[in-house]
């Protein structure tokens, strides 16, 4: 099983390529000249970015405000730039996890390569690892929602995404901006 280990990455984000409704969704770690990229779902990201913030608050909360986290991403390790390039997919993403490691006080996210569980003969899955700051997992947390929420606007009526032809929406009984949707 290749693991990409990252122990810390010079640059690990969230990032998004296309327009809103075709988007495809990567995490990128960069160091020391290695860039691993990897795909995942715009769902992945959001629920990566809320159980990261989660486990630093629960984090902070055990240990009565003395661990060393910032409530807040730090200015000095906002990266609001693109993803690197070449944009090569090392494998896309199935399963992830997050631990502290209370020894190192870094936040540990391990990205496995998503397997076909009935392919015997399947290779073992790859895995992305990187080990980071409480403060940059604070920045890639807010990165990582800046990028969900650049989508397609909600439909302020049942919550779903609004194309730009509009949605059928479930609460107006099927009609589509007045009309019947076909």
């Amino acid at each position: 099983m290749p693991v990409f280990d990252y122990d810390p990455p010079e640059r690990f984000v969230a990032g998004a390529l296309g327009q809103p409704g075709a988007r495809a969704f990567f995490l990128q770690a960069r160091a020391e000249g290695r860039l691993t990229t990897v795909a995942l779902e715009k769902l992945q990201v959001a629920a990566l970015a809320g159980r990261l913030d989660e486990l630093l608050d629960e984090v902070l909360r055990r240990s009565g405000g003395t661990a060393q986290i910032p409530a807040l991403a730090p200015t000095d390790l906002t990266d609001d730039g693109p993803l690197d390039t070449p944009l090569d997919e090392d494998f896309k993403v199935g399963t992830m996890a997050l631990a502290w490691d209370p020894d190192t006080s870094q936040v540990v996210i391990e990205a496995q390569e998503i397997v076909d569980e009935e392919d015997e003969a399947a290779p073992e899955p790859a895995m992305l690892r990187v080990r980071m700051s409480a403060g940059a997992a604070r920045a890639f947390t807010a990165r990582a929602l800046q990028i969900v929420a650049a989508g397609r606007p909600p439909c302020p009526l049942c919550g779903q995404p609004l194309d730009a032809e509009g949605h059928v929406c479930v609460r107006l009984n099927g009609y589509r901006g007045g009309e019947a949707a076909s």
